[in-house]
């Protein structure tokens, strides 16, 4: 009859209380007259489990091999980073985000996690996941370039709902208590010449001449962004901010909200439009020659304001319903001080060249003289520092000191200007969430350089060249939380302390100046860069493993 293995299980109770026991027999079953019968051959109740396993798989006549015998690794893809940004995008609800389940879900989808791990056009982007598990996790293996452009128009068409999801977690509530919203501008240049998007204008990349697209970001105090609008490239700052306050007030649906931008964002003009709506509030920063008309000598921004502290809140007539606060940064006075020493030696060795080709009469013409001299003084910007005298044949300058001495007075001075009421935000607050601007720059240096590469720009119409930014802003948003969710393991400062003083600058942590010191953290585990990271992470893979043993199998 036919062999198996039994498990037997006894139950009986000692003076200790209940106990069970459990024997493996080796049975054979066989009928006597009609009945079903067993007949224990062998006790395997002493045998260990893998080898009782063994006997009962070849008496079930199931195959029984060697661990990893008949097996070989048919492929191997790289899967760990995969894995990683994924969860995290699913944890932010990115999919449900996009828009509702479908192929041009799955590929902008796509589009934005490869953005993260391995920036690249949209032809390598396609080449790249083929070999690892994005495309088979997101079934976007077979996708071709048109799909994904296709793809790119479908998201350009949902980003308005997307970002007004982003900007009602992000900007309301709980999340935002002070309404605070931040918005920058930046550009990048573009190559071609069919790009309506394209023009030329202050270039931010240092690329001057070269046609660009300009993109503004809107963010959370910390920098967390929730919303791009890209102009063409000669759009001024306040042009774009009046767009952007638009979509604050009218896509998005957000009122009583406080604008923060700089003071090339956020001008005189804009700030009077802004208050005949009264729906928005600002904080920004005085220009130059407003914060020396303060501090004429009938201003009340004086000097001996800042004797004893570096911050003190001021008014003036100039600016009805506004607080002025006036701040100090001594780093930034000696700062500024040193470069223009520089500056000022720089101009006069430029000058003495020309005085020394009038001597020499080599230039005589006064217009001559004076197109020379303009172009020494306007690349360093010291005309207002120098008097020059100017005749046939003559040229003399000297430093106007009255003009440096009164400059150098402000070295380091810079005034805020705000709508928020004192019992809404002390003065130091302000000037923390001025300083929080930096969290844009930021944001823009992930997005341009160091972790997404939205440059170049690999795309020639609007709607695609928007819906590029786009990702590059999504991705920017799922980086963002990365890097938090990461610090542990990168050279992030994880415990920022507060300065006492707003003013002075950022300082790092005691743990971050060690983990950066050490390179590893406290447990001795080595840190890295976000980007080197994802990398290792990377080196975890997802293998397919093919049964060898039987020749009949693929």
């Amino acid at each position: 009859g036919a062999m198996h293995v039994a498990k037997v299980t006894k139950k009986y109770t000692t003076r200790a209380g209940p106990r069970e026991s459990v024997s493996y027999l080796l049975r054979r079953t066989y009928r006597d007259g009609g009945k079903v019968k067993h007949e224990t051959l062998a006790n395997l109740s002493a045998l260990p489990a893998p080898a009782i396993e063994a006997v009962r798989a070849t008496l079930a006549g199931t195959a029984s091999v060697t661990a990893g015998a008949g097996l070989e690794v048919a492929r191997s893809l790289p899967h760990g980073h995969v894995a990683a940004v994924m969860a995290q995008a699913r944890a932010l609800g990115l999919p449900a985000l996009l828009g509702p389940p479908g192929r041009s879900r799955d590929l902008a989808l796509a589009l934005i996690v490869a953005r993260v791990i391995r920036p690249g056009s949209k032809l390598a982007t396609t080449r790249w996941w083929a070999e690892t598990t994005l495309a088979q996790d997101l079934g976007v293996t077979d996708a071709s370039t048109d799909e994904v452009y296709h793809a790119m128009d479908w998201l350009a068409g949902r980003q308005d709902s997307i970002e007004k999801a982003l900007t009602r977690r992000h900007l309301t509530g709980h999340a935002n208590p002070d309404r605070l919203a931040l918005f920058d501008l930046s550009s990048s240049w573009m190559t071609g010449s069919h790009c309506p998007l394209a023009a030329r204008g202050y270039s931010r990349d240092g690329k001057k001449g070269l046609p660009q697209i300009e993109y503004g970001l809107l963010t959370d105090r910390d920098g967390r962004p929730v919303a791009v609008r890209v102009f063409p490239g000669n759009t001024a700052d306040p042009t774009a901010f009046i767009a952007i306050v638009e979509s604050v007030r009218d896509t998005f649906a957000l009122d009583r909200m406080v604008m923060v931008g700089d003071r090339g964002m956020i001008t005189s003009a804009r700030i009077d439009a802004l208050r005949e709506t009264g729906e928005m509030g600002w904080l920004t920063a005085l220009r130059g020659p407003q914060i020396a008309a303060l501090a004429a000598d009938d201003g009340p921004l004086q000097l001996s304001l800042f004797d004893q502290v570096d911050l003190a809140e001021i008014a003036h007539p100039d600016y009805p319903g506004e607080r002025l606060i006036a701040c100090r940064n001594p780093a930034l006075a000696d700062e500024r001080a040193l470069g223009r020493t520089g500056l000022l030696a720089a101009t006069e060795q430029a000058l003495d060249k020309i005085v020394a080709a009038v001597a020499a009469g080599r230039l005589v013409d006064p217009s001559a003289i004076g197109i020379r001299i303009g172009k020494v003084i306007g690349r360093r910007k010291m005309a207002k520092h120098f008097i020059c005298d100017i005749d046939d044949g003559h040229f003399t300058f000297r430093r106007d000191q009255a003009a440096i001495d009164a400059e150098a007075a402000l070295d380091g001075i810079y005034l805020l200007r705000t709508t928020v009421p004192a019992d809404q935000m002390t003065a130091p607050a302000v000037v923390a969430t001025y300083k929080s601007l930096a969290g844009v720059e930021r944001a823009f240096r992930s997005i341009k350089s160091i972790d997404l590469d939205l440059r170049p720009v690999h795309h020639r119409t609007e709607t695609r060249v928007r819906a590029h930014v786009l990702i590059c802003m999504l991705a920017a948003y799922l980086t963002w939380h990365l890097r938090r969710a990461w610090s542990a393991l990168t050279f992030t400062d994880e415990q920022r302390p507060e300065p006492a003083d707003p003013v002075a600058p950022a300082t790092r942590s005691p743990a971050a100046a060690a983990k950066a010191s050490r390179r590893t953290d406290p447990i001795g585990r080595p840190v890295r860069s976000f980007r080197c990271l994802l990398e290792h992470l990377g080196t975890l893979t997802r293998n397919d493993i093919r049964y060898t043993a039987d020749p009949t199998l693929p």
